[in-house]
């Protein structure tokens, strides 16, 4: 198949760096289409021959591969509402639903599939520098096309993944390990408030701690990036944790708790807590949403 001409129907973050990100990569944008006329034309400008149009069906007229880059509630009606030409496709951006989403388009014997950046998308400017190297789940109702949307994604710098099964549970996936990771922090810096310091001032000390550990990750894996008192079967600061959550910070009690229990196999694993010592930690945590000493 020939590199198939783009069209973008949504102009928000993913939309807007997905479409500058394609044509870096040498893929042809011939129309976006956005509710929002300035952001349509903010992508416009960013694109050769500016080729912003007014409405999604001039899109699907113009384009081989439609990008439905809008919310995902609004990936059905606008699917809909496009009357598709035979031989073209259609994707969506979603990380929690499959190509099911665009039932109505594969009604009219035109193939549907899905291209889900797996980066976090806070800016449109930070996102364009974590794109490579990202991974991209894809799906595509037709080999060809499935073929297709994996050497756009090789052609911004990802790492294509065809998912099947289940996509809630893959979109699970990343919510643990980006927004979660966000929540955890936000717990994190929260207790730098009893030390006399600000939330401010204690993401600024811990962020260099958290890159330290994703290198960890990315260099050693899992299990051994676990560090920490669990890892070494350290049994007394871990009361001491309890203890002290339990007089300033009752509320994460059981977030320590429950993470800490997800700890011990990890620790198991890499090889340096004994059995007895896991189980004596387990039995620690069990108790720690009683009163008194842990």
């Amino acid at each position: 198949m020939d590199r198939p001409r783009l069209g973008f129907v949504g102009a928000g973050v993913v939309g807007t760096v997905m479409a500058k990100a394609l044509a870096r990569g040498g893929y042809e944008v011939v129309a976006v289409t956005s509710r929002s006329p300035a952001r349509r034309d903010a992508l416009a400008d960013a694109l050769p021959n500016r080729p912003a149009v007014r409405v999604p069906q001039a899109v699907a007229d113009l384009a081989d591969l439609v990008f439905l880059t809008v919310s995902d509630d609004a990936i059905v009606p606008v699917a809909e509402g496009i009357r598709w030409r035979p031989g073209t496709c259609a994707v969506h951006a979603s990380g929690v639903a499959g190509a099911e989403l665009l039932a109505s388009v594969r009604a009219q014997r035109v193939d549907a599939g899905v291209f889900h950046p797996l980066q976090t998308f806070a800016t449109a400017d930070q996102a364009e520098r974590n794109l490579p190297g990202s991974t991209i789940g894809i799906e595509a109702s037709s080999g060809p096309w499935l073929e297709a949307l994996r050497a756009m994604a090789n052609a911004v710098g990802g790492t294509p993944r065809v998912i099947s099964g289940d996509r809630a549970i893959y979109h699970a996936s990343a919510v643990f390990a980006s927004n979660y990771l966000v929540a955890l922090l936000d717990a994190a810096s929260s207790l730098w408030a009893q030390l006399g310091l600000s939330r401010e001032d204690g993401l600024e000390s811990l962020l260099p701690l958290v890159r330290g550990t994703l290198e960890n990750l990315a260099s050693v894996g899992l299990p051994d990036a676990l560090t920490g008192p669990i890892a070494r079967g350290d049994v007394g600061p871990i009361e001491r944790h309890i203890a002290a959550l339990r007089s300033v910070a009752p509320d994460l009690l059981p977030l320590y708790k429950q993470l800490a229990l997800r700890a011990i196999p990890i620790a198991r694993a890499k090889g340096r807590l004994s059995q007895e010592t896991a189980a004596r930690i387990a039995t620690i945590l069990d108790r720690a949403d009683e009163g008194g000493c842990p």
